[in-house]
């Protein structure tokens, strides 16, 4: 049985806002159909105004259902007029290009839920995981205290999108480089490698290199980390558990490498360390 309302269109036409409104469509669109000759309106009033027909109103039931399947507007034209147009062919291909976006959808879901994580709390990591990795000195509430701590700064950000692509083996990578750091700092330390020299500046470079894992690092936020690493209890206990004195022997090889930059140890400051970075 006809709709009423389309009856009605019949009879006396409906204007372009009252179809806007039943179709919740806007009248920019049912001008723009009109205009390219998708959906034109049968009737004129004497003073010129668009009248649509239960004709039209029809063809345009159906031009709203095939755009909400995500069909552009040629294909529909060629859906609706085309007495070869594989109608159903139509719908198919639209259905595997919507099971295609959902699929892109889902993976950056996927993707936006591993960065609010790690903006929540660092390595994506099980505690059994982390201290697999990083060792049984390790304590797994450490990134929540960083956040705690850091999370409103900038390298936090940095450390966090370096962390949402992480998974257990790349982190594992980034656990071995810095091991085989503290190795090559006590062997160095052993053999007597001065401050200033090119073997220790290769050491502060390769920290520089392994630190970038966490976040980009530059010489003057280094020579901050050097300060902290023998001043912090736990760091220094971490370096000087390598060889007794790393701690304060490394900060040396940082500040004697910063001053080779021209950079005064002294006065470096963490939001200072903007320098060009190598």
């Amino acid at each position: 049985m006809p709709d009423t309302a389309d009856a009605d269109a019949g009879a006396d036409g409906l204007t372009v806002g009252q179809v806007a409104a039943r179709l919740d469509v806007t009248v920019r669109a049912l001008h723009h159909w009109d205009g390219i000759g998708l959906a034109r309106p049968s009737l004129r009033t004497v003073a010129g105004y668009r009248l649509y027909t239960a004709g039209d109103l029809e063809r345009l039931h159906r031009i709203v259902a095939y755009r909400e399947l995500g069909l552009g507007l040629e294909r529909i034209r060629a859906v609706l007029d085309d007495t070869t147009a594989d109608a159903l062919g139509a719908l198919r291909a639209q259905r595997t290009q919507v099971a295609e976006r959902i699929d892109r959808l889902q993976r950056l879901g996927a993707g936006l839920d591993r960065m609010i994580e790690a903006h929540e709390g660092g390595p994506l990591l099980t505690d059994e995981q982390q201290v697999a990795i990083f060792g049984p000195g390790w304590d797994p509430d450490g990134p929540a205290q960083a956040r705690r701590r850091y999370g409103d700064t900038t390298q936090w950000r940095q450390y966090a999108e370096r962390s949402a692509s992480r998974g257990p083996e790349e982190w594992q990578a980034v656990a071995d480089d810095i091991a085989g750091l503290d190795r090559a700092l006590g062997e160095a330390m052993d053999a007597g490698v001065p401050p200033g020299s090119p073997e220790a500046n290769r050491l502060v470079d390769r920290h520089r290199e392994v630190f970038a894992a966490y976040f980009p690092l530059t010489r003057q936020m280094q020579v901050c980390l050097g300060r902290m690493y023998e001043a912090d209890a736990g760091f220094a206990a971490h370096y000087d558990g390598i060889r007794p004195g790393l701690a304060m022997w490394f900060r040396r090889l940082i500040d004697a490498g910063a001053r080779a930059h021209g950079i005064d140890p002294d006065t470096a400051t963490w939001d200072g360390g903007q320098e060009k970075r190598r």
